[in-house]
């Protein structure tokens, strides 16, 4: 599903068992995760607040990623792709993914928009087959 600022996918699972899913869904159509943030263990650790599990994945197509950086360096910026894991509750965790094309949206390059608009078709595919699984 389309959201404002990219697809999500709910998946009827474990969280530890979406975050597998969703790297290896990732995985297939090129990406790796490069970082991995713990927003729940962070909040817990920085202001001693409880929060459920979430972690933000930064992912990355090195194909996609160098096209990006030879065009313009500056869109590093951007990088990685930004992937959420959230549990909304117990055995139901929700997926979203950044939509590229909105992340470029202030930019103004045509040759970047043809990497991006690739960047989003994966990433499109990553979320139906999230959602169809």
């Amino acid at each position: 599903t389309r959201t404002n600022l990219g697809y999500h996918a709910i998946l009827k699972t474990d969280f530890e068992s979406a975050i597998q899913r969703v790297t290896e869904a990732l995985k297939n159509e090129g990406f790796g995760v490069l970082t991995e943030i713990d927003v729940k263990e962070t909040l817990k650790k920085k202001l001693d607040v409880d929060f459920r599990p979430y972690k933000i994945l930064g992912a990355c197509n090195p194909h996609l990623a160098h096209r990006a950086l030879t065009i313009d360096p500056q869109v590093g910026l951007l990088l990685p792709c930004n992937v959420v894991v959230s549990q909304v509750e117990e055995g139901t965790v929700e997926v979203s993914l950044v939509d590229p094309i909105s992340m470029l949206g202030i930019v103004n390059s045509s040759e970047l928009e043809v990497v991006a608009r690739e960047a989003r078709t994966r990433l499109e595919r990553v979320a139906a087959s999230l959602q169809n699984n």
